[in-house]
């Protein structure tokens, strides 16, 4: 049997941690070695103490709580975690209430054909402005990896965990956008990698941490790091 970790990180969610958690646990009782695992980036409100209390009575819930590091951060944190307890395939989407649970399945039927599922926002909830900085990355990476794909940091991907393994290490712990590199990764090297559209709704609730003076700053610290990732790829 498959074992399937479920990553989702959260800061400041306890407007829409409950919610999130009733939509994706059904999909983690399908099988007794799947874990939904939410790790809280060091929150400032109720959020872990909320998912304490619901892993009360879900047994398939794992809480997580590290000190504030930011999203790529815990992003990280999350991928290690689940290598480190077996994981064999790793799902990730975020806590805002952008992605849908119905859309799992699509994924999860294609796990044998692939080795990584990644989602593709063609239409954004969130506005032209994070539609733009997609386009951008996008097109950074093709200029400086020479690789082309529809979306490099959509959070609802379906990953098998010994390819997340292969590339993890080259990476700063510290690294803001590690999507975007795993996606990077696996199209210049190859990987088996299927894109499908995805829906992307507005955020349902609470504050995003990100805003675009924020995402400016990011992409330029990321330029930078693509520059230098790039030059050490083939080490």
């Amino acid at each position: 049997m498959d074992k399937l970790y479920i990553l989702i990180p959260a800061y400041n969610e306890e407007e829409n941690i409950e919610n999130c958690v009733d939509q994706w646990y059904p999909i983690v009782e399908i099988s007794v070695g799947t874990r939904l695992v939410v790790i809280d980036d060091g929150s400032k409100d109720s959020t872990y103490k909320i998912l304490q209390e619901l892993s009360q009575t879900r047994p398939q819930l794992i809480p997580l709580t590290k000190s504030n590091g930011g999203h790529g951060h815990t992003l990280l944190y999350g991928y290690r975690y689940a290598i480190n307890n077996g994981a064999d395939y790793i799902f990730q989407t975020d806590s805002d209430g952008q992605t849908n649970p119905e859309e799992f399945i699509k994924f999860w039927n294609e796990r044998n054909n692939f080795d990584a599922v990644i989602g593709n926002r063609i239409t954004r909830g969130d506005g032209k402005d994070r539609k733009f900085v997609e386009n951008v990355v996008c097109l950074m990476l093709r200029v400086i990896f020479g690789v082309k794909v529809p979306d490099a940091n959509a959070p609802f991907r379906l990953m098998k965990a010994e390819l997340v393994a292969k590339y993890i290490d080259r990476l700063p712990e510290d690294f803001n956008i590690p999507n975007i590199m795993f996606t990077a990764y696996f199209a210049y090297f190859h990987e088996r990698v299927k894109f499908i559209p995805i829906t992307f709704k507005p955020r349902a609730g609470g504050t995003n941490s990100i805003n675009i003076r924020k995402i400016i700053k990011i992409g330029w610290s990321a330029l930078w790091d693509f520059v230098k990732l790039r030059r050490n790829i083939n080490r």
